[in-house]
């Protein structure tokens, strides 16, 4: 008989809603608590996706029916969060990122040194299917040594402007997953990065010092050099695409359509219907395989792919991309504590 790990859910906002249709549809996890200091909104959640409503964290720690929490709260509250599962026991997924500054990442990491729970970080783009098959097949040797990755991410519309306020930036929030995803690809992380940025879409990002426009070159150990180039506004739909050069060959990775029937006619060649899909139904699939590896993690003793130390990288990463994007030079990034 499967063995079903308890889990409870932390938050009720955006990511709690992809995660908890998929915690219900994995055979095993049971869907245990929703979390959330308002009792309304737990209770909402619950009516949803099942479980019992909890507004008492103390309770929710306490609980022996649960094994494990997925944290799907805001940035700021991840770490707290942390300290109180780890010091309890309960086995840790924690949406990306750990949090917006290092000196908090190194507080969650020390928490879980004193406290070794099975942690796993959901950098969710590493779950894809195409993209694990990109990565494996660059580990495999397929297209020789690597010489260039490219990494196209770009999104519909800008996001609302309150959740703006609170993502960390552009380059913490969203170009992360585009650093994690080609690291993780490159088997290494970069010596050097240079980023530039501009806000060309909505004014009032640019009134909170933020970009909507950027690009970003990472310089390999090996020598290769990386691209990664990232919109908040796209007028066709959201855009995910990577490219792989190697000396004996090139990889891609394209976009996803509901719509696959090419158009050749008068006004066009090679026409279709726009991209319709968000991050929530591109990557669908890579949020339920992510939690696949938790539970793998949690109920056989494996090591998660996806650790605390892949986060603090990712961030020292995205924090270089940010000062170099607002002073204009080369950053070397710090991955020291």
């Amino acid at each position: 008989m499967t063995h079903t790990l308890g889990i409870a859910l932390m938050g009720t906002g955006r990511m709690a809603h992809v995660y908890g249709p998929k915690i219900g549809a994995h055979p095993g996890l049971r869907l245990e608590m929703i979390y959330n200091p308002r009792m309304t909104s737990a209770e909402r959640a619950t009516a949803q996706y099942g479980g019992r409503p909890m507004d008492d964290l103390c309770a929710v720690l306490a609980d022996p029916e649960v094994d494990a929490v997925v944290i799907a709260t805001p940035t700021d509250t991840h770490v707290d969060y942390i300290e109180r599962a780890a010091a309890a026991g309960k086995a840790i997924y924690c949406e990306k990122p750990l949090d917006r500054t290092l000196a908090r990442v190194d507080r969650a990491m020390a928490a879980l040194d004193a406290h070794p729970v099975p942690f796993m970080l959901g950098f969710n783009r590493r779950f894809d299917p195409d993209n694990a098959m990109l990565r494996a097949a660059v580990q495999a040797g397929e297209i020789g040594a690597l010489n260039m990755l490219m990494s196209w991410s770009r999104e519909p519309a800008p996001p609302p402007i309150d959740y703006v306020r609170t993502s960390g930036g552009y380059f913490v929030d969203a170009t992360i997953h585009d650093i994690d995803l080609v690291c993780w690809i490159a088997g290494e992380r970069p010596v050097e990065v240079f980023a530039a940025g501009n806000c060309k879409f909505d004014p009032e990002i640019g009134a909170e010092g933020d970009f909507d426009l950027t690009m970003t070159t990472l310089k390999m150990p090996s020598g290769a050099l990386v691209h990664i180039n990232n919109s908040r506004s796209c007028c066709y739909g959201f855009d995910q695409r990577l490219e792989v050069l190697g000396d004996r060959g090139m990889l891609q990775t394209r976009n996803h359509r509901d719509d696959n029937l090419v158009r050749w006619n008068g006004d066009a060649t090679e026409a279709r219907k726009p991209l319709k899909h968000f991050f929530l139904e591109r990557y669908d699939r890579s949020f339920y395989n992510a939690l696949d590896e938790f539970y793998m993690a949690v109920t056989q003793g494996r090591a998660p792919s996806s650790t605390s130390a892949d986060g603090r990288a990712a961030l020292a990463i995205a924090l270089a991309c940010a000062r170099s994007a607002r002073e204009s030079i080369a950053v070397r990034p710090s991955y020291q504590a």
